[in-house]
This record gives structure tokens, sequence and C-alpha cells, in this order.
């Protein structure tokens, strides 16, 4: 088990891959506060797509850790998500394995990423549930985390896939409820900017019109 953030394998596919990921999918990256570029960061984003972790890591250069379901690392591509120092995690209980990983990057001042709903929103709400998981890691060590929202539709040459990055808080001092109630009203703040940019898919205005009524 690795005991320092792994970002090399990250850094360099990251350098081929996203080029190809943004002349695709041609999206829009709105960095309202940049991403800190060192210390103990909590990388928190909604999730719509599997390909959300592209949107973050847009935003900046820094290597993310982040945390990924073990079924990848069971196909033809986990080589892939080791190369990449992605973190596997067993979402059928208490992986304590993946978060002794993740505490491990923190503590040595890495950056991780995760996603505080569990998994890809697949409800008629704006957003999933959110765990405790991504807020318990960050007050533990106490990380700052950061707010991602990601909008729009992921298609050919999108017109509205948008990421916007909010203002990070630190944790210190906040119960673990704090962080998360935090941090899902500060991602919830900005998908309400892309929406009220014009970047967002018919369903995500109905499920923000509830939301927020």
């Amino acid at each position: 088990m690795s005991h320092k953030p792994q970002t090399a394998g990250f850094r360099f596919f990251s350098k081929i891959l996203l080029p190809l990921f943004s002349l695709y999918y041609n999206p829009r990256v709105i960095v309202e506060h940049p991403v800190p570029m060192d210390g103990a960061t909590v990388i928190c984003s909604n999730h719509k797509h599997v390909m959300d972790q592209c949107m973050a890591a847009l935003s900046t250069k820094r290597g993310i850790n982040y945390m990924a379901k073990s079924e990848y690392f069971k196909g033809p591509f986990a080589w892939f998500f080791k190369a990449t120092g992605c973190i596997c995690v067993n979402r059928n209980g208490h992986d304590e394995e993946a978060k002794s990983e993740a505490n491990a990057v923190l503590s040595s001042g890495g950056a991780l990423g995760i996603f505080p709903e569990g998994t890809r929103n697949k409800t008629n709400n704006l957003m999933g549930e959110f765990r405790y998981g991504a807020a318990s890691l960050a007050c533990k060590n106490n990380a700052v985390m950061v707010p991602v929202a990601v909008t729009g539709e992921y298609k050919f040459r999108s017109k509205n896939l948008t990421s916007r990055i909010g203002k990070p808080f630190s944790t210190e001092g906040m119960t673990v409820e704090e962080a998360n109630k935090r941090i899902e009203a500060e991602i919830a703040a900005l998908i309400k900017k892309n929406l009220d940019d014009g970047y967002g898919t018919p369903e995500e205005y109905e499920r923000a019109e509830r939301y927020f009524s």
C-alpha cells in the first residue's frame, strides 16, 4: 500500500488524454477560484457521467488521486486505473484499505478526488444523497475541500458541457456533518450558476427548479 501520493501516471496520461477529451467534448471550464497547488485537498464534484473526473482535472495542473470503484480494477483497463494512481474502492461495505490509502494521500499533503454521492446520479433529483466519506476524510486530515459542479451534455462538440470550480474551504474545526452539508450546498450553488448562465440540459433545469423551490 502506498503512503505517498502517486501522481506521475496521472500527470503523464493527463497530458495525452485531456487534450483529446477537450477536442471531442468541447468542455467549458470556469475557474472561479484555483485549486490549491499544495496541501491536503479533497476535490469534490457532483457525479453524472463516467468522464466527470476529466472536468475537474482540466482546471488544474496538480496531480490527483481519484477514488474509483473496484469494478474498474477487474477489467481490461485495470492497468490504466492503477497507473494513474486511482484508489480501488469496494462499495459493498466499509473498505478500510481504501480509507487507509486515501488518508495516506491527504496526510502527506496530496490531492484526493472523490464524488460525495458515491455513484453516478441516476435519480430524478438534482444530486444523489451525499455520503459522509469525503467529509470524513477531509475533517480527519484538516484538509481543504474544493467544490466542483458539472452540468450539460456529454456529446461530440457539446455546446453546454461545463464545470465550475468554486472557492476552497478549510474543514479545520468543522464536524463531519457540517463539512458534508457545506460541500453539498457549495456544489448546488455552483450548479445553479451554470444553469443561470445557460449551461445545462432540460432535465437539469427541471431538477434545479424542484431543488431550489
